[in-house]
């Protein structure tokens, strides 16, 4: 899997011009998802990103983790994040895992957030054609990926 963090003021995504999801102070984490991940994946991932410390403290320093600072989070599937670009122009994306495994581990990962940060998560609508707003905070911007745990 591989993420997309984004500390966030606010944030919105929208289908059709239809908000359906939103949040205030927390995170926006868009989310790829590859053919060969597993749920160790979603329990790295969720474990890492709710105890990262990328909240300020009250020194300014960023020292607190989202569960710390009570944040929302806002949850995106984003297939691209998979693109690969070694041949040609056009992205290949053919690493990126099916609708059929990939929806439900989409809704694993936010369910499973939703249950660590004790609130509901926010997501948009799997494979729907979204527009993201947000106000990134810092900016702060955070890569990971489960296949390079650094």
């Amino acid at each position: 899997m591989r993420v997309v963090i984004q500390r966030t003021k606010n944030a919105s995504v929208s289908v059709a011009e239809e908000i359906i999801g939103e949040i205030d102070h927390g995170v926006v984490i868009l989310l790829g998802i590859e053919e060969s991940d597993t749920q160790e994946d979603i329990d790295w991932l969720v474990r890492k990103i709710t105890n990262m410390r990328i909240f300020d403290d009250e020194n300014g320093v960023m020292n607190r983790s989202l569960i710390e600072v009570g944040g929302n989070a806002l949850v995106i599937s984003q297939f691209t994040l998979h693109a690969s670009t070694k041949k040609g122009n056009r992205p290949s994306y053919i690493k990126a895992a099916r609708p059929e495994q990939a929806e439900p581990m989409y809704q694993t990962f936010a369910d499973k957030l939703a249950g660590v940060i004790n609130k509901p998560t926010q997501t948009g609508k799997f494979g729907a054609d979204m527009q993201v707003s947000l106000v990134n905070d810092g900016p702060v911007t955070i890569l990971l990926d489960t296949k390079n745990k650094e």
